[in-house]
């Protein structure tokens, strides 16, 4: 009883300072919350206890946890502050630390004052504001300083010289530090006119192809962007126009909106062109394994949690990590939510596109023509006597290969699809240790003396890389692994 004593007498001490102030739910009630409270009573009903919740004020009114104006009457209250262990909250079981006076005369206070609830601030739309009546400050963010500056007793630094200005204003805009020439030019211009010669600096700078470079940095940063996979074979990628494209919009002074719809889903846009499908390579920028072994789909899971939580923290603000497990202690993100923002940018495969440059497309063309014009030169020997004559000989001396054609064709997933050049190509869901059944009819396709098998891996376009494996996540594109070769001729083999 004489600790409870001494713990109302501390709080009723700092109660009235508390008073004077309003107390705010944002600031000093939800933090206490978080991190003492809403793990047993918060968002997720699953884990809630005695059907109290304080994240939300219609619940914890109703269960009389809080009675607005009336302190001694609300449950929270009179939890926090007993001593009772059994009725203790947070409870001595949960290891954390009771609530201090000062935290309890906040809570008091703030009961007092009605409990009023806030959203938190990143949930708030932008309101206009007015402006901060200027004194000294020449900016409105300046004066916003100056007004605090005003209650701290501090003052503003004085203006830099103009050459650390010129140096900071490089810097910040394109990362680089101004030339001397650069240098000489902005001093003879800020000496007529400082205010003119800041501002045509500025607009120089704003027009540089570099500033894009400096400032998709950060962007890309965010987005997880990378020259290589960074991981165990650590190969590089060709994802670098989607960093061109970030610098080119930056320099273009695209909208925000239009930078964000068009790395969300440029390409579903109506007409989506070129540049808005390269945009979306911002969901291409997950972590790659190519180690041998792995499961492909298993690693798509984790790639996939990896773009959750980078689209998250970008558009939404917020680490939604916590929702993967479980609905999230006092975010507004639930479980449910997770899975459903998983399943939106899990529903489609990644494809790939031939994306060039003007300066590699002229190299294209010209390395093209030069093979033209080879080919064009070679073709004038074809007739040649010499060239009849080797072919022949060579012809002669090569084995006599006949392309057989399977009577029939099993596998243990994939499709089999006989082409008209006698070939079996092989699509659809592939597997690590898929089983290919070919039955051909050897006595009426070719004489029976039989002296070899070969088997060809053909290109074909439609496979990655154009093949001649199927190989897409794991190892080298287009790869294939031939384990095994079983051949029987009736009941031997």
């Amino acid at each position: 009883m004489l600790m409870l004593r001494s713990i109302i007498c501390s709080v009723s001490l700092v109660l009235a300072a508390q008073a004077e102030e309003t107390i705010q739910f944002a600031r000093d009630i939800r933090p206490i919350l978080s991190d003492r409270c809403f793990k047993c009573h918060g968002l997720d009903e699953n884990s809630r206890e005695a059907g109290m919740a304080f994240h939300d004020r219609a619940i914890a009114v109703k269960g009389k946890g809080i009675v607005p104006g009336d302190p001694d009457a609300s449950l929270m209250i009179q939890r926090m502050m007993t001593e009772d262990p059994d009725d203790l909250m947070p409870p001595p079981s949960s290891n954390k630390p009771r609530l201090s006076a000062d935290e309890l005369a906040k809570f008091r206070a703030w009961v007092e004052q009605g409990a009023i609830y806030e959203d938190h601030w990143a949930f708030v739309s932008p309101r206009e504001t007015q402006a901060v009546p200027l004194e000294s400050a020449t900016h409105p963010v300046d004066g916003l300083i100056e007004r605090r500056f005003k209650e701290k007793g501090l003052h503003f630094s004085l203006p830099a010289s103009p050459e650390k200005l010129l140096r900071r204003l490089h810097l910040d805009l394109i990362g680089l530090p101004p030339s001397t020439d650069e240098l000489e030019s902005f001093l003879a211009e800020y000496k007529l006119d400082h205010e003119k010669a800041i501002t045509t600096v500025i607009d120089a700078l704003l027009g540089r192809p570099e500033y894009g470079e400096r400032w998709a940095r950060p962007w890309l940063d965010l987005a997880r962007y990378a020259d290589t996979n960074g991981y165990e074979k650590d190969r590089p990628r060709s994802i670098w126009p989607y960093r061109d494209w970030v610098i080119h919009a930056l320099n273009n002074d695209m909208p925000y909106d239009q930078f964000s719809i068009e790395q969300l889903a440029g390409d579903m846009l109506p007409g989506a062109t070129a540049n808005q499908k390269v945009a979306t390579g911002f969901h291409r920028n997950t972590m790659l394994n190519e180690e041998g072994g792995i499961d492909p789909l298993e690693y798509r899971f984790h790639a996939m949690v990896d773009r959750v939580a980078t689209t998250g923290t970008i558009w939404l603000g917020l680490t939604v990590g916590c929702a993967q497990c479980h609905t999230h202690k006092f975010d507004p993100i639930t479980h449910k939510d997770y899975y459903s923002l998983f399943a939106l940018l899990n529903n489609a495969d990644e494809p790939e596109m031939e994306v060039s440059s003007p300066a590699l497309e002229a190299q294209r063309k010209r390395i093209e023509s030069e093979i033209r014009n080879a080919e064009a030169a070679l073709i004038k020997h074809i007739d040649s006597a010499a060239y009849k004559r080797w072919k022949q000989e060579t012809l002669a001396r090569t084995a006599q290969w006949t392309t057989l054609r399977p009577e029939s064709m099993k596998s243990t997933r994939p499709l089999l699809d006989l082409m008209e050049d006698g070939s079996v190509f092989a699509s659809g869901d592939f597997q690590k240790r898929d089983v290919y059944h070919l039955t051909y009819d050897l006595e009426n396709q070719f004489e029976p003396q039989v002296s070899a098998i070969r088997i060809e891996a053909l290109p074909d376009e439609r496979l990655p890389a154009n093949g001649p494996g199927a190989a897409y996540y794991e190892g080298r594109k287009g790869d294939f692994f031939l384990s095994e070769v079983i051949a029987k001729s009736g009941e031997t083999s």
